[in-house]
C-alpha cells in the first residue's frame, strides 16, 4: 500500500485498464462457463444490498426474511413444500454442506465413523475436497453406455460404511441426468442419504418439463432424495455468489450447526460465518422478474441453440459424444488429438474446456451465447475439420 491517497479517478482508470484482461462474456466468446453475466435487474438490486451480512441474521431480519422466501420458492420448484437450506457462495459449497449434513446425521443416528460416500466418475470434483475435509473415503460408481450411473454397479459398492449417495442432475462435462428414481429407491430401501447435485441442471430441468421435453424425475417428489444442490448464478442468472443448497428435514442442517454465543443466533449451520446478502436479494428479484413464463422462454431458447450446434456439427462430421439433454454439447475431431483441437479453437479466440470423461471439446449453451456467435463458431469449425 502506498503512504498517499490515489485520486479516484485515476484508481478507476487504472482498474478499467486491468479488466481489459478479463474475457466478456457478452463477446459470446466463452464457451466452456456453466457461469454467466448476471441480468442487469439482478445486478442493480445486489448494490443496495451490499452491506447486508446473513451470518448475523439477528441484525439484518428483511434480508434473512428474503432468503427465506428464496429457499422456500427454490423448494417449490423442485417439488418440495417445507424447504430447509440456504444461499451460499456456490454448488462445491452447497455439495459440502449437504455431505457434512450426511456425515454428522450418520455419525449421530448410525454411529458410524469412518463413512464413506459413493459418487459417480462424472461427479464434479467438489466432492473431493468434501472428502478430503470431512475425512471421508470416496467409493466411485462406475458409468454405463450411456456415461450415466450404471444402477447395477452403485449396488456393488454399497457396504456398511456408505453415508452418502451422490447422483448428478445435469453433469458438469455432458449436462446428462443420471437415473435418479431408480438410486432413489435404492437409497431409500438401504437407509442412507441421498443427495443430488442439480447445480447445473435444477434451474433449467422443471422448466423444460414444464415445456413438454421429456426429461426424468430428480426432486424431492422421490421419497429418497435428502437434499439438492442447485445454484441461481448459473441458469438463474443471478450474480455470483449464488449457489443454493436445499434439504428435506430441517434436522440435516441440525446435525451440523454449531453455537454461535456472540452473534444474534443461537447456532450456525453453514460452513461461511460473514454470508453476503446481496446474492440472496438479487436471486429474490430476478425470480420474480422473470418467473416461471420467463424461466421457460430462456430455457427454451438455449435448448434451441445446443440444438442448432449439434445438428451443425453432425453436418460438419465431428463426433459428438451424445445427444444432450441439456445445453451442454460435447464433441471431438475426427482425426486430431482432443488438446491440440483444443488449441487450434483458442488460436481462433474461443475459450472452450476440455472434459474428462470422456476427452472431448465441452461447449456450454448459456445465455450469452447468441446463434451469431454459433454461426461464426460453426464457420471457424468448418475452416478446422
Amino acid at each position: 500500500m502506498q503512504d498517499k491517497p490515489i485520486a479516484k479517478d485515476e484508481i478507476l482508470k487504472e482498474l478499467e485498464d486491468i479488466h481489459k484482461l478479463d474475457y466478456d462474456y457478452a463477446d459470446g466468446r466463452i464457451l466452456g462457463s456453466m457461469c454467466t453475466e448476471a441480468h442487469p435487474f439482478a445486478k442493480e438490486v445486489y448494490c443496495k444490498f451490499l452491506d447486508t451480512n446473513l451470518g448475523d441474521p439477528g441484525l439484518f431480519k428483511g434480508t434473512k426474511f428474503i432468503e427465506n422466501e428464496v429457499i422456500k420458492s427454490i423448494g417449490e420448484l423442485l417439488s418440495l413444500d417445507n424447504a430447509y437450506g440456504n444461499i451460499v457462495t456456490g454448488g462445491t459449497e452447497a455439495n459440502i454442506m449437504a455431505i457434512r449434513a450426511a456425515r454428522n446425521h450418520a455419525r449421530k443416528y448410525k454411529g458410524i465413523t469412518d463413512g464413506e460416500i459413493i459418487i459417480p466418475e462424472s461427479a464434479h470434483f467438489s466432492f473431493k475436497k468434501a472428502a478430503d475435509m470431512l475425512n471421508l473415503k470416496i467409493v466411485e460408481a462406475k458409468l454405463d453406455e450411456n456415461y450415466k450411473i450404471d444402477v447395477d454397479a452403485l449396488k456393488n459398492v454399497i457396504s456398511d460404511k456408505t453415508i452418502a449417495i451422490v447422483a448428478i442432475a445435469g453433469t458438469t462435462e455432458l449436462g446428462l441426468i443420471d437415473p435418479i428414481k431408480e438410486i432413489s429407491e435404492i437409497a431409500f430401501e438401504n437407509n442412507i442419504y441421498f443427495h443430488v447435485d442439480a447445480a447445473f441442471g435444477g434451474f433449467s430441468i422443471p422448466f423444460l418439463k414444464k415445456l413438454g421435453y421429456d426429461l426424468p424425475v430428480f426432486d424431492f417428489s422421490l421419497p429418497g432424495v435428502c437434499s439438492i444442490t442447485v445454484d441461481p448464478h448459473k441458469m438463474g442468472l443471478a450474480p455470483i455468489p449464488a449457489g443454493g443448497i436445499i434439504f428435506r428435514k430441517e434436522e440435516y442442517l441440525d446435525v451440523m450447526a454449531v453455537d454461535s454465543p456472540y452473534l444474534t443466533v443461537k447456532t450456525q449451520s453453514t460452513i461461511v460465518g460473514t454470508r453476503l446478502g446481496a446474492s440472496t436479494v438479487a436471486t429474490y428479484a430476478i425470480m420474480k422478474y422473470f418467473g416461471k413464463q420467463g424461466y421457460c422462454r430462456i430455457a427454451d431458447e438455449l435448448m434451441n441453440n445446443t440444438k442448432y450446434l449439434y445438428d451443425g456439427l453432425n453436418e460438419i462430421g465431428y463426433d459428438v459424444v451424445c445427444e444432450p439433454e441439456l445445453n451442454i454439447v460435447a464433441f471431438n475431431h475426427p482425426d486430431l488429438d482432443t488438446n491440440d483441437f483444443a488449441q487450434k479453437l483458442e488460436e481462433k479466440d474461443w475459450k472452450v474446456s476440455v472434459a474428462k470423461c470422456p476427452i472431448a471439446i465441452r461447449i456450454v449453451l448459456m445465455n450469452h451465447i447468441k446463434k451469431s456467435h454459433l454461426k461464426e463458431l460453426l464457420e471457424d469449425l468448418k475452416e478446422i475439420y
